[in-house]
C-alpha cells in the first residue's frame, strides 16, 4: 500500500487503529467503511473488468460484473 493510501484511509478511520491489518493467508482486511468512503456503491477494475460493489437498503453487500 502507498504512503498516499495510508494518509487517506487514516482520514476515514475513527481511532488510532490501522484499517488495514494482517490476515494470515487471506490477505488484508479492510473496513466496508474505508473502502466504500461514504458512497453506497463504488467500481472495482480487476483484470480489465470492471464490477460494482453496492450497499442495499438491507445494509448487504453485493458484488456484480
Amino acid at each position: 500500500m502507498s504512503e498516499t493510501s495510508e494518509k487517506r484511509y487514516k482520514v476515514h478511520q475513527e481511532d488510532d487503529s490501522n484499517p488495514t491489518r494482517p490476515l494470515g493467508d487471506a490477505g488484508a482486511m479492510i473496513t466496508s467503511d474505508v473502502l466504500m468512503q461514504g458512497q453506497r456503491e463504488i467500481v472495482i477494475v480487476h483484470d480489465g473488468s470492471n464490477y460494482r460493489l453496492r450497499i442495499t437498503s438491507n445494509n448487504k453487500l453485493i458484488l456484480t460484473k
